[in-house]
């Protein structure tokens, strides 16, 4: 194929419209083309007076011959899977989250069928079990947020970004396609599915493991792994009735995401190899939508430009790095704990993006030094110590604390809101976020709001809302894999997998993890 770049829009075009101005601009006809797509689109703001989208399309020419002065491209093709796999034991995955179900989907396309183990629920009893906490706050420590069929990033903006050029890249979005997402995944620069979007792909995703013949059992958690000879052997699990269960099996693909503390426990006690890695620790921030639209796009632009967006960051004076992570446009700042009496916080969004804020973490590095005492969990420790401070704060009834950022900056207790409502629910309580934060941590926020508002005006505006505490933004540990055959360096057979286990930071990279697993595990004799 060739590919047309630079194919400036100043209107909002059909992508066919869009299709006849490329055509037009590079000498060629509607007829000549055998087949055509959208490679990217993306806007450029770099001029407010000046907005504009920029596409690139990928064509095929009826006559190759006009194809020479042209940039050719060549479509990725995914590697051939060499099947080996002749086991008759069902391989087990343990966590329904995008590297499991990813790894299952792998399989199961290629004749193995899993059996996927979820300690949570359905998404559909899933989203009941939110529900009901922000209405009367019955904490449900097994189904949460956190924990349940899609994982973390079910709650989320559901962005699709990479931040390389993976083979896999493309196989995800065309999956995700496949069961319901929409088709401008495949070439918009910033992709996002929305919660609305993914409970529905989910749904679609079970249906066709199910029917294919893969299994799933939810409300079963894994508590424990036999191991005989250095080798995988069985996962133990136990239900919600305290009844415990044998499941024999030669792989384990361990897809547990970043908030199974517990099975980090056990793993540890097991002895098998983790390190303690870098993480980082913050608080959600929200503004007004419509500050943040004027903040990336004035206001003379008539594209229907959506939602803006915004990443930052900034490195402190202190060597700390200060900066923005997955930010929600439209969206709202969420309770996602995982245990009970601790306060966590997220962000998400509908597909829309259309609510009254937007919100992102805004995160400071926190270095294997910063909390190493003698164990490689002392990062997780970390984490739940200023859970629980903030669950104090906050009035230990899983109300968030909130400040204005005036206040936080000027270190006094918040005592009104101003112009910006806080989302947080079941609710939330004014406070001071110095007191339980490190000071590394709250003066480093304090210099990069300053200057980060330099970057994007109004970012420190005095009345945008923080809200306590952000710690779940990536795992703390790392267990160890043996890098060319995906398999733990401790147990044969045993595959530490996504995000949980220390190999991905959101949704694409945990799906892609999720089908390198399932391809070594396919792979071997």
């Amino acid at each position: 194929m060739i590919r047309l770049k630079n194919i400036k829009i100043h209107e909002d075009l059909t992508d066919e419209q869009v299709l006849v101005k490329a055509l037009h601009k590079n000498g060629l006809k509607i007829d000549e083309i055998e087949n055509w797509h959208i490679y990217k689109k993306s806007t450029d703001a770099r001029k407010k007076a000046d907005i504009f989208y920029n596409y690139s399309i990928d064509i095929e020419l009826k006559n190759k011959s006009r194809e020479n002065k042209f940039e050719k491209v060549e479509l990725n093709k995914i590697p051939q899977i060499n099947v080996k796999r002749k086991s008759s034991k069902n391989p087990i995955i343990i966590g329904a989250g995008p590297a499991g179900l990813f790894s299952a989907l792998t399989l199961i396309d290629n004749g193995i069928k899993p059996i996927i183990i979820e300690r949570g629920k359905k998404v559909e009893d899933r989203i009941k079990d939110v529900n009901k906490f922000i209405e009367t706050r019955e904490f449900n420590e097994k189904s949460n947020v956190q924990f349940g069929e899609g994982g973390a990033g079910t709650f989320s903006d559901g962005k699709l970004n990479t931040g390389n050029s993976n083979i896999f890249s493309r196989k995800v979005l065309e999956e995700f396609i496949k069961f319901g997402a929409p088709k401008e995944i495949l070439y918009v620069a910033k992709p996002h599915l929305g919660t609305d979007n993914l409970v529905n792909i989910l749904k679609n995703i079970r249906k066709y493991i199910i029917k294919n013949g893969g299994k799933f059992i939810f409300q079963e958690k894994a508590t424990d792994f036999e191991i005989e000879n250095g080798k995988i052997k069985a996962v133990i699990c136990e239900n919600n009735l305290n009844e415990t269960k044998k499941f024999y099996t030669d792989c384990v693909i361990l897809a547990i995401g970043h908030s199974a503390r517990d099975t980090f426990k056990k793993l540890y006690e097991l002895g098998i190899q983790i390190l303690p890695k870098n993480f980082a620790v913050g608080v959600r921030i929200e503004h007004l939508q419509k500050d943040i639209n004027f903040a990336q796009y004035g206001n003379q632009s008539k594209l229907n430009l959506g939602a803006a967006d915004y990443k930052l960051v900034y490195h402190a004076k202190n060597g700390r790095t200060c900066y923005t992570f997955c930010m929600c446009p439209g969206g709202k700042v969420i309770a996602s704990n995982s245990e009970n009496n601790s306060i966590v916080t997220n962000g998400m969004s509908n597909f829309a993006r259309e609510g009254e804020n937007s919100n992102s973490a805004i995160l400071v590095n926190i270095s294997i030094q910063d909390f190493y005492k003698s164990s490689p969990l002392d990062g997780m420790y970390f984490q739940e110590d200023l859970e629980r401070k903030a669950f104090v704060l906050g009035g230990s009834n899983y109300n968030a604390p909130i400040q204005r950022v005036e206040d936080f900056i000027l270190d006094r207790n918040t005592t009104y809101i101003g112009k910006v409502k806080p989302t947080y629910m079941p609710g939330i309580t004014m406070a001071n976020l110095n007191k339980i934060l490190p000071q590394f941590i709250s003066d480093t926020i304090k210099e990069g709001l300053i200057e980060l508002d330099k970057k994007l005006s109004g970012f420190a505006d005095k009345d945008a809302i923080l809200t306590g505490v952000e710690t779940r933004s990536s795992s703390p540990i790392q267990i160890t894999r043996d890098k060319d055959t995906l398999n733990s360096i401790n147990v044969d057979g045993l595959y530490p997998c996504g995000e949980g286990a220390g190999y991905a930071g959101g949704i694409m990279t945990a799906a892609i993890d999720g089908i390198r697993c399932a391809i070594k595990v396919l792979e071997k004799e």
